[in-house]
């Protein structure tokens, strides 16, 4: 039988080995692929054509279990990508990694105990069948004298906890079908462990989530709207260079893939032993893997941070606050920083009771939509609002042209406010609550204003002083018609005590202003009331 050295052999003769087996090296270039006739051993390993990825036995940290796995090759750092037999390592260097009896890719030990197997094929397709590893590290598992290169296993299909370029990560709604990323148990088992990252296919709007159990959420990447995930602003200039999603309307599967127009580029996403995903990219310079992205950049990135009703943001303090329109739901809690209960609604919906006022809708810019949305396809705002108002359950909407009309009718979570992308949400709220916030508007509005004149009048003043400042040195010290002192000088409140202001009885300024009159109110701020 034929074996496949991890190096080039170079001569013009062949060496030949006979240890438990009679096996002969091939005398040429290095192979990428096992056939019925050559397989490697422990100490072996098969690498890419291009010499990007390698196949082997390897042991993690702290361990002396052995693994089929492939990794970066030429990367001095761990950096495993894919492991076969995860739940199933061979206790000492006796493995081998082949094609069997039954066609099938396996595992075996010395003794022939089979530790891992494709278990897709059959006698029939053994001797036309080979492995091949590929650039994109790949292992496909194919049929060599068919006409379609059919493939019949492949390792792309089956991840472990790393994410690839030209990797899909998805599922079938119809078939149930789910291809998703699993965590190591920890560093040194590569079993499967508690977390997972896939694409919640729920009612055609698909979202990267990361679950522990399968089922509790730890975090979610927001909606895809086309081109970016709307909860990872951020990585927008990423997703530019090749993030996209397939769908197949005929089993109604959805795939997310990623691609680099530089293929030397070498990144990847890994979900860690610890539930977080985080995305790497290899720094040549610096012979080491740069984490670039993480779920766990920030506190606002934890799933539901605040609760039901409540919006994050990591540049407030605190970074949960409660939307218009409602309150924390403990306030006790809250105040120890404990966002968890969320906040509940102060005045409830009238709906279609007249005699409450008309619902409405509060506008919330530049948000991480909630969780659990419905979707419809609607065309335009209005018309997703209309639908929204017409339905006594529907809490909130939101339209995106890349994804349609998004609804709510249950509780408000794991929302976010971003500074730039994000959404436009619309919160429903009572009448009354959307009469307080108007005023309080109109407060603002009314406030700035007057600040605004105040102003205006400071330094529309303060020119005039200064004018008749000049008139004075051109002139000598002339009294107006109006002066009601000839000699006493008032020191300029402006602070150049060289010009004077003129002084007038109160009984004048009550006759000007037809005794503080409020028809002649100009307005109010800082320095007091101002009459015409």
């Amino acid at each position: 039988m034929t074996t496949i050295l991890s190096r080039k052999i170079y001569g013009s003769h062949c060496l030949y080995l006979l240890p438990l087996y009679l096996l002969m090296v091939v005398c040429s270039a290095e192979e990428n692929v096992i056939t019925p006739t050559q397989f490697i051993t422990d100490s072996q390993t098969l690498t890419s054509p291009g010499e990007i990825f390698q196949l082997g036995f390897f042991s993690p940290v702290n361990t002396t279990n052995r693994y089929v796995g492939i990794w970066y090759n030429k990367i001095p750092v761990e950096n495993i990508v894919w492991v076969a037999n995860r739940a199933t390592p061979l206790k000492d260097s006796s493995g081998t990694f082949r094609i069997a009896s039954d066609g099938n890719l396996v595992i075996s030990d010395g003794r022939g105990i089979v530790h891992w197997t494709t278990n897709v094929s059959n006698f029939a397709t053994r001797n036309s069948s080979a492995a091949e590893l590929s650039d994109t590290g790949n292992l496909a598992f194919r049929l060599v004298d068919d006409d379609t290169g059919g493939v019949l296993w492949q390792s792309f299909d089956s991840p472990t906890d790393t994410f690839l370029p030209l990797m899909k990560i998805g599922g079938s709604s119809l078939t149930g079908a789910k291809r998703e990323l699993t965590s190591w148990k920890h560093a040194s088992d590569p079993s499967v462990g508690i977390f997972s990252a896939g694409l919640d296919l729920v009612d055609n709007i698909p979202q990267l989530v990361v679950s522990s159990n399968a089922s509790k959420r730890l975090w979610r990447s927001g909606v895809w709207n086309s081109k970016i995930f709307v909860g990872m602003p951020n990585l927008e200039s990423v997703y530019n260079d090749g993030f996209y999603l397939t769908k197949d309307t005929k089993d109604k599967s959805i795939y997310i893939s990623f691609d680099y127009l530089d293929k030397s580029r070498k990144q990847k996403y890994v979900l860690g032993y610890r539930g977080e995903l985080f995305a790497e990219t290899w720094n040549e310079e610096k012979r080491e893997w740069s984490r670039s992205w993480s779920t766990q950049d920030d506190k606002c990135e934890t799933y539901a941070m605040c609760g039901p009703f409540s919006s994050c943001n990591t540049l407030d303090s605190p970074i949960c606050s409660c939307l218009v329109g409602f309150a924390p739901k403990s306030e006790d809690e809250w105040s120890k920083g404990n966002w968890s209960g969320g906040c509940v609604r102060k005045t409830p919906l009238s709906c279609q009771n007249s005699s409450l006022g008309d619902d409405g809708f509060m506008k919330l810019a530049t948000m991480k939509v909630p969780d659990f949305a419905i979707w419809s396809y609607t065309n335009k705002t209005k018309e997703c609002k209309a639908e929204c108002l017409a339905s006594c359950s529907c809490i909130a909407y939101s339209y995106d042209s890349g994804v349609g009309c998004m609804t709510w009718d249950g509780n408000l979570v794991d929302m976010q406010k971003f500074n730039q992308s994000g959404e436009d949400l619309y919160i429903r709220l009572a009448h009354s609550d959307l009469i307080g916030n108007r005023k309080v508007t109109i407060m603002i509005v009314v406030l700035v204003g007057t600040f605004a004149f105040t102003v205006c009048v400071f330094f529309i003043g303060k020119w005039l002083v200064k004018r008749r400042g000049k008139h004075k040195k051109n002139g000598g010290n002339k009294l107006n018609s109006g002066s009601i002192i000839d000699e006493p000088q008032v020191p300029n409140m402006l602070g150049d005590d060289s010009e004077h202001l003129e002084v007038y009885k109160l009984e004048e300024i009550a006759i000007a202003t037809n005794n503080f009159s409020e028809d002649n109110k100009l307005g109010k701020g800082g320095f007091g009331v101002v009459y015409k």
